[in-house]
């Protein structure tokens, strides 16, 4: 080595070993993740995604400047997250930190306008400074973009106005996830294919804008499908939706729906079983009854029941009353509209907000093996039934709701079913029918030979919208009566939906990454009061008395060293 220093090219191997640990620095690195929940390691799904992107996705994130302490948080968890996507994905990824009032590269729109063009708000802060309060929007959206796709992505899953600390430590959880999927829809070449069942009273009107045009078109291939005179679901349908039928399906029709799951299908049901329209509480009372659907039996076999009553909740709704009769209306809670809850049990539902119902039934579970079930949607802890054939009636409201009368907790009102089924016609099918399958070459399977999925929902108007000023429609989940005031709240119909949807027809299985979970670990705040300064010593003290002592004895060390 000595050698090697004192030659007048000595220095010359010293840096090029330098510069070669540099290079491997730089183009090789990783970490160890001894976090319990594995908070920095991407599943796998996600690194499969991130290492077949083969074009050019930018990624512009909408939280730059001075943000409140909580978003400084979540900026610095997306800003990790995106330095992992890139570390896989290589040149094919990039990302900004940028403010909402910066102009998109190439266009005349800030990112601000193009957020709120695509339905993302900002949020109305109110901060703490030192001059005391100030009002701030703040922006917590990102952009994903490709060469022809343009995704808008939340980055805060918040289901409450007011922001705590709880719910931007849920949103940290779901950036792996939310990224990953908007990552994956902006590179897709081409949509799945969704069906949209009519022929059986299905709405095809106004209430179905936000459905249509926010939901499905952006994202998936959408067609019509009658199973009435249709020969049979397209295998190519990556799930089918029957939202709201009104008339009762004929065996047919059934037939056509079950061997389209028999062959692994995937439906997404949303039903009443009752006739009870809001509309019809301008006469002040309506009797609730069996809109004889006859899908009850094929439901039965698959494991759910959607039960003939209404739930009636607490946590619910508001809608006017002329509780006078003076013709002045008040905003009252409606009983019949209940806000349900999730139980975050699934990456269906993970951190999903509230979502309101109309006229809900119930959902019972029926043994079935080799069939999962997982709970989607419940009531509240504080709801009550009432059986069929149910009078509703605008005068309930003259007075308050008696408490004790709402002992049930938790109803089901959403489902979530999955794996091999068995067909309702097994041991029972006519020849007849048997013969018309053998006609379009779909020979008929008492069996499942694919795991399919379903998800029930027992409330038909769950992902339609309502309209405000005779045609104009407003976003789902979005009370026509609260639009636009101080009462006004975003319930998370559409953002259960999307995540139904993307779970149905999700091709790359990121529901691994949207599984994930951080435990916020709160301090024990009489420990904290006790040991107070014992902390204080260890952490402020301790290291100087380190630095005192190291000095010591380097100085003794060198005196010894020198002593002669």
């Amino acid at each position: 080595m000595k050698k090697i220093l004192n030659n007048k090219w000595g220095w010359l191997p010293v840096l090029v070993v330098l510069l070669l640990i540099n290079w491997l620095a730089f183009s090789f690195h990783g970490r160890l993740d001894f976090t319990a929940q594995k908070r920095f390691t991407l599943s796998n799904a996600t690194s499969k995604l991130l290492q077949s992107v083969n074009q050019p996705v930018t990624v512009d994130v909408m939280l730059d400047g001075n943000l409140p302490s909580g978003f400084k948080k979540l900026r610095s968890a997306t800003l990790d997250v995106l330095k992992n996507f890139k570390d896989i994905s290589g040149a094919s990824l990039s990302y900004n930190f940028v403010a909402p009032s910066d102009f998109i590269p190439g266009t005349n729109s800030t990112y601000g306008d193009t957020a709120a063009a695509y339905g993302l708000y900002p949020i109305n802060l109110t901060s703490q400074v030192e001059e005391g309060q100030q009002q701030q929007y703040v922006y917590p959206f990102a952009l994903v973009r490709s060469a022809d796709k343009t995704m808008p992505l939340s980055l805060y899953t918040g289901k409450t106005p007011l922001i705590n600390f709880q719910e931007l430590n849920s949103s940290e959880a779901l950036l792996e996830y939310n990224l990953a999927n908007a990552i994956s829809k902006s590179v897709r070449v081409e949509n799945p294919i969704v069906g949209y069942a009519i022929g059986n009273g299905e709405p095809e009107n106004i209430t179905t804008y936000d459905l249509v045009q926010n939901v499905l078109s952006p994202n998936y291939k959408l067609f019509t499908f009658n199973p009435e005179t249709q020969p049979k679901v397209p295998q190519e349908f990556a799930a089918l939706m029957i939202v709201k039928p009104s008339q009762g399906f004929s065996e047919m029709a059934k037939l056509k729906l079950d061997q389209y799951v028999m062959r692994g299908g995937k439906l997404l049901i949303s039903l009443d079983q009752l006739n009870s329209e809001l509309d019809s509480l301008q006469s002040e009372e309506l009797i609730a009854y069996d809109r004889n659907l006859n899908l009850g039996d094929m439901l039965f076999k698959y494991g759910v029941r959607v039960n003939l009553d209404l739930v009636m909740d607490l946590q619910c709704d508001y809608l006017p009353f002329d509780v006078n009769g003076d013709g002045q209306f008040q905003l009252l809670p409606w009983n019949y509209f209940p806000v349900m809850e999730s139980p975050s049990n699934h990456p269906i539902n993970k951190n999903l907000g509230f979502v309101v119902g109309k006229f809900v039934n119930s959902i019972d579970t029926i043994e079935v093996p080799g069939i999962k079930k997982t709970v989607l949607l419940q009531s509240s802890a504080n709801t009550r039934t009432i059986a069929t054939p149910a009078l509703i009636s605008g005068r309930e409201n003259e007075t308050a709701p008696q408490s004790e009368k709402y002992k049930k907790a938790f109803i089901p009102t959403a489902m979530l079913l999955e794996g091999k089924f068995s067909s309702v016609f097994a041991n029972r099918l006519p020849t007849a029918m048997r013969d018309t399958l053998a006609a379009y070459n779909t020979p008929y399977l008492s069996d499942a030979t694919q795991a399919g999925k379903i998800v029930v929902a027992s409330d038909g108007d769950l992902f339609l919208n309502s309209v405000v000023k005779g045609s104009q429609p407003i976003p789902m989940g979005m009370n026509p009566y609260t639009y636009g005031t101080q009462r006004e709240f975003p319930f998370a119909n559409k953002d259960l939906l999307v995540s139904i949807l993307d779970y149905l027809t999700d091709a790359q299985d990121l529901s691994e990454a949207k599984g994930k979970d951080y435990i916020l670990r709160l301090l024990d705040g009489e420990r904290v009061k006790d040991e107070k300064l014992t902390w204080q010593m260890i952490n402020i003290v301790a290291p100087l008395i380190l630095l005192l002592l190291g000095g010591i004895f380097y100085n003794y060390l060198r005196k010894r060293r020198y002593a002669n």
